[in-house]
């Protein structure tokens, strides 16, 4: 699990800057160049900006250059990487990795499609070194460069606020009509006896990793345990993944988590849940993870462990008392439902202020805080519809209600459910694991919620996300002409097992009497 010797990047006040710049290598070089150049100058405020945004992840880089492209004076401040969590430690490596773990996969699968290989060998380092070459080929998206280019001041080092309108950094004042806050969030660490001892990665350090771990435990049976826990088991380490849910993913459908749990242990990933973690110990180089599951106690040995139990909201150094800002340290800053804080000149977006922890919905709340805080603009966070996707294989995908909420809400469904393996292409690729879940209200067309399960959901969710924005029904995409074979032609049975509904028996008798009469 040790990392190979590299050369170490240049000090710096802030030893956060360099988390994912390790090893510290042509690719992070060139990262560092990009997201935090190490000779770089802020500039010297002049005036009032019209706002000044505090993080520059995707949130805050939206914000940003939509304002800026809008006429507005704009100033952008990041004590770390540009690109935030995303680019550097989060969706980029993430599905870099990812890609090479179901390329090994499909390999070894390879004999079912009578296409005869031989022993797959998995280069770790190599993985990893094409990993770190695209982020810093995807980096300059998102560099102090580019924005800088935009217009925009751009300010490097810590903000916090020290007043209702103003904000302090590197020891300058910078004054504004009206300010963001995107500073998202950091990764959760539980309170478990002995985990700092032993030692453990996050999503902030995995990346630097350049020896797979034979033995790994991952901590949290969410989106990001999963994800990594299925990669790395298809790269060749003992995975155990250990979650207090009952099953894995316990926020998806029961059985379309069911589905995913079932491919992971066909990966060979050891699921434990349904218990806690003790304890951890360390003996030399190994950590022995102690679970305790209704009182009944077990121990898991390995080399790593990787800790994905949530996220935590950048609240702290900020100075929001100074700024009249409600927050709270676990949940972030408190927003209304067109993002303002309790501070009227100051809004927020994000992962600081949503349960929503996506880039997507990142970008989608910046573009509201471009709105309302520079136009007078009423657009509400509430009317977003937001889909989410875990890049698992399969993957699994929703938007919407699911049944649950459906209920909660008060709201009578009809649900309507396709099975992958009774769709052409699906069988045909040999994805045809999946299934589809679309909640429409009861007696109606109208869509509440979908989850899907699926090789590609993520590609395939918008769809119905498309549909609902639209106020489109199940009869619309019934209508709606797909290309065959694909596997989005489950969405159309979906659609025609909606039509076949409005065939009632009198309906046919009818029909029948009718066309009995044309004959």
């Amino acid at each position: 699990m040790t990392t190979s010797p590299q050369s170490s990047p240049p000090a710096h006040s802030d030893d956060d800057v360099f988390a994912a710049l390790k090893p510290f290598d042509e690719w992070n070089r060139e990262l560092r160049r990009h997201a935090h150049p190490v000779d770089w100058v802020n500039p010297t405020p002049s005036g009032r900006y019209n706002l000044v945004v505090i993080g520059a992840g995707t949130a805050g880089l939206v914000a940003a250059a939509g304002a800026a492209g809008l006429g507005a004076k704009v100033a952008l401040i990041e004590r770390n990487l540009t690109g935030g969590d995303c680019l550097n430690v989060g969706c980029v490596p993430s599905k870099a990795l990812i890609r090479c773990a179901r390329a090994a996969s499909d390999v070894r699968r390879a004999a079912a499609f009578g296409v005869h290989v031989g022993d797959v060998r998995v280069d770790f380092p190599a993985i990893m070194e094409r990993m770190r070459r695209l982020r810093s080929e995807i980096a300059p998206n998102d560099s102090v460069e580019r924005f800088t280019k935009l217009g925009i001041d751009v300010f490097l080092g810590e903000a916090r606020f020290t007043g209702e309108d103003c904000v302090n950094v590197g020891g300058q004042t910078l004054r504004f009509s009206r300010a963001a806050i995107a500073t998202g969030g950091r990764a959760s660490v539980p309170d478990i006896k002995g985990l700092a001892e032993a030692g453990y990665l996050t999503n902030e350090t995995v990346f630097s990793l350049t020896e797979l771990p034979r033995r790994l435990a991952i901590l949290g049976s969410g989106p990001i345990g999963c994800e990594m826990a299925q990669a790395f088991a298809r790269f060749g380490s003992e995975v155990t993944l250990i979650g207090t849910s009952e099953h894995i993913l316990d926020r998806e459908d029961p059985d379309a988590a069911a589905r995913v749990e079932a491919s992971l242990k066909r990966d060979g990933v050891t699921i434990r849940c349904g218990g806690k973690t003790a304890e951890v110990r360390r003996h030399g180089d190994e950590r022995t993870v102690v679970l305790d599951c209704d009182g009944q106690h077990s121990e898991v040995t390995v080399d790593a462990i990787l800790v994905g139990v949530g996220r935590t909201p950048n609240v702290d150094r900020l100075g929001l008392d100074a700024a009249g800002v409600k927050f709270d340290a676990h949940h972030g800053v408190d927003v209304d439902d067109r993002l303002r804080t309790s501070n009227p000149r100051i809004f927020a977006a994000g992962d600081i202020c949503t349960k929503y922890k996506f880039t997507h919905t990142a970008d989608a709340m910046a573009r509201i805080v471009i709105q309302n805080a520079l136009f007078f603009g009423r657009a509400k966070a509430s009317a977003l519809h937001i889909p989410w996707c875990t890049y698992t294989d399969p993957e699994i995908a929703h938007v919407g209600h699911y049944e649950r909420d459906a209920k909660d809400a008060g709201i009578e469904i009809d649900t309507f459910e396709i099975e992958l393996k009774d769709v052409d292409r699906a069988k045909l690729d040999g994805e045809d694991d999946g299934l589809l879940k679309v909640h429409v209200r009861k007696g109606t067309d109208k869509i509440v919620g979908a989850t899907l399960v699926a090789a590609h959901a993520g590609e395939m969710i918008s769809e119905i996300t498309l549909a609902i924005q639209a106020g489109a029904g199940l009869g619309t995409l019934a209508k709606t002409i797909h290309p065959y074979p694909t596997q989005a032609e489950a969405f159309k049975r979906a659609g025609d097992a909606y039509s076949r509904t409005r065939l009632t028996p009198f309906v046919k008798a009818l029909m029948t009497r009718f066309l009995a009469w044309r004959r």
